[in-house]
């Protein structure tokens, strides 16, 4: 008969977010997650298999505090530019559950849309909101996030790595400026299309 877990798996995940978000990702061992839960790393593997089965449970649990954040902005006009800011927000307070999220190393994404099915599903909800607010179709409202998504994602990352720090005003601007850079972009045709290869630019079509 198996051991009785000592700590169930909310339990076990809950301390490693904690410590992931005060000391970052390289304090991240069953060691230091057995500390945080004031035993040894023994437990943690009655109820996980290893680290990456851990890191599973880990992914969601940070993903949700991120997605929990970021959907505050549904109740703001405009809404897709709030998405934003909440990024760059999360970026700021919780800079060590930013860079676990979105600059930890990725050796499966080759274009966007790898990258794509690991933002979450607010990302799901921006192009949505996109798709009502300014009436674009599937393709220009996917290609509308990808450009600003880019953009945002340097700020935020500026801003995690404690480089640079942003007035709520100079990131309203500077997030207004890079939308309407890509509208300009959509509305003309001459914009990057996610395909299965890296991203090139279409020229404008000629009628």
């Amino acid at each position: 008969m198996p051991p009785k877990p000592k700590f169930t798996r909310e339990e076990i995940i809950e301390a490693a977010v904690s410590l992931l978000d005060r000391e970052g990702v390289y304090a991240l061992t069953t060691r230091n997650i057995g500390k945080e839960l004031g035993s040894s790393a023994r437990p943690i593997f009655t109820v996980f298999k290893n680290m990456e089965d851990l890191n599973g449970d880990l992914r969601q649990a940070v993903m949700k505090k991120y997605n929990d954040c970021v959907i505050k902005a549904q109740g703001y006009t405009p809404a897709f530019k709030k998405y934003g800011m909440q990024m760059v927000l999360f970026a700021t307070e919780k800079p060590n559950l930013y860079r676990y999220l979105f600059m930890s190393e990725n050796k499966k994404a080759h274009t966007f849309n790898d990258v794509f099915e690991t933002l979450g599903e607010t990302a799901g909800y921006c192009i949505d909101v996109v798709k009502r607010d300014y009436e674009l179709t599937d393709e220009k409202a996917r290609v509308l996030f990808e450009n600003v998504w880019i953009y945002t994602f340097g700020i935020a990352t500026l801003c995690a790595t404690g480089a640079c720090r942003f007035s709520e005003e100079e990131l309203s601007n500077m997030l207004g400026s890079s939308f309407k850079a890509a509208m300009m972009l959509v509305k003309s045709n001459a914009f990057y299309v996610p395909t299965p290869f890296p991203l090139v630019m279409r020229a404008a079509e000629k009628k």
